[in-house]
């Protein structure tokens, strides 16, 4: 990490905050201890709660991670339902994945798919508000939709793909906004012209509806297990023709296009940069490795000009139109109305409670 975050800072050593911060955290979010027996102990809750019912537990389906806790779950013996969230982006790689992973694992699978002429104007409208939170809208829909889905089917348990070890280092700079309702329907309300209808979505009171009176849980099952990403890309390609695609978050091509042009480009972010620092962190990878890595280019100035040709041509721009948005003056989260200062207050409400084992790590 470096000061394209405008935030970073950096002890006497040269260590800067997002390490410490990792390393003071680690230990909150991670469990310690026989973390198979807490797992084995976990497993059996939910298949007790599952008794009875065609599934015991909702799974996202998206990239590599996700595909890889749909692979554990089976191992697990539990009975997940996949759900995708279609957003009119997916490579035909990321199609095939799915289905040939969820084909030979034999889960079912509920695709959601969106009204691409509301969620194109949504997408258009934060890329009009200059913010590097464009890819916000996805991560928002996919969360608010695994919770509706377990909700209408009264499954208590969500499993995520997400782990503390090898995602906890992005700067908010970088990208805010996964659990703010209010930051982007104000996006969309300033520049957009419709209403979103269909665009699943989710208030702060609606997660604590979720949480704490429809008890469902979100359970980072990747954090129970000994995580490494380079073992688990082996093992989706050895045991299920899983094909890789070339980086994190590379399945969507709007993804590829947004990481790999427009912040780099118009905001001088490198979002590697958090991926590999996460790496080394959970000691993955050398610094000197991820240093190499950064000075490849995941994709030919080619395949970026093709890809900028499909963006613009999808989104029902002019290659001028385009331009003229990349060149807006660069804004932040913090120019719109947001939820931030009541999100933070309850990330360390939640914190506290973690630290105190009030709450599962």
């Amino acid at each position: 990490m470096d000061t394209t975050d405008p935030d970073i800072s950096f002890n006497s050593e040269g260590v800067c905050n997002h390490c410490t911060n990792y390393a003071e955290n680690l230990e909150i979010r991670t469990s310690s201890g026989n973390i198979e027996k807490q797992l084995n102990r976990l497993i059996d809750e939910i298949r007790r709660n599952g008794r009875g019912k065609d599934y015991d537990c909702i799974i996202g389906v998206r990239g590599a991670d996700s595909t890889y806790v749909a692979w554990k779950c089976k191992e697990l013996g539990l009975k997940p339902l996949a759900v995708h969230f279609d957003n009119g982006w997916d490579s035909e790689l990321a199609i095939k994945n799915i289905e040939l992973v969820l084909r030979n694992l034999d889960i079912d699978l509920y695709t959601y798919v969106i009204d691409w002429e509301e969620f194109k104007e949504l997408q258009l409208s934060f890329l009009k508000s200059s913010t590097p939170d464009s890819e916000i809208p996805t991560d928002h829909a996919i969360t608010a939709l695994l919770m509706d889905t377990a909700r209408k089917k009264g499954i208590k348990y969500v499993i995520s793909g997400m782990n503390y070890r090898t995602e906890s280092i992005m700067p908010s700079r970088w990208s805010y906004g996964h659990s703010d309702w209010k930051y982007i329907k104000n996006i969309q309300r300033i520049f957009g012209t419709r209403r979103l209808k269909s665009f699943p979505h989710f208030s702060i009171f609606y997660l604590f509806y979720i949480t704490f009176i429809r008890r469902i849980r979100f359970v980072a099952i990747l954090n129970y297990i000994d995580f490494n990403k380079e073992e688990v890309v082996k093992v989706l390609e050895r045991d299920l023709g899983w094909r890789n695609y070339g980086g994190k978050h590379l399945e969507s091509i709007y993804t590829r296009f947004f990481q790999s042009y427009i912040l780099p480009y118009k905001f001088q972010i490198d979002k590697r940069k958090a991926h590999l620092s996460n790496l080394i962190n959970s000691g993955q990878i050398s610094r000197n490795e991820a240093l190499s890595l950064l000075e490849k280019d995941e994709y030919s100035e080619k395949y970026l000009q093709e890809d900028k040709i499909y963006v613009v041509k999808k989104f029902g721009l002019t290659m001028e139109e385009f331009e003229s948005i990349m060149n807006l003056p660069e804004k932040t989260y913090k120019d719109y109305p947001n939820n931030y200062f009541i999100l933070v207050k309850i990330k360390n409400i939640l914190r506290f409670l973690r630290k105190k084992g009030i709450l599962p790590k």
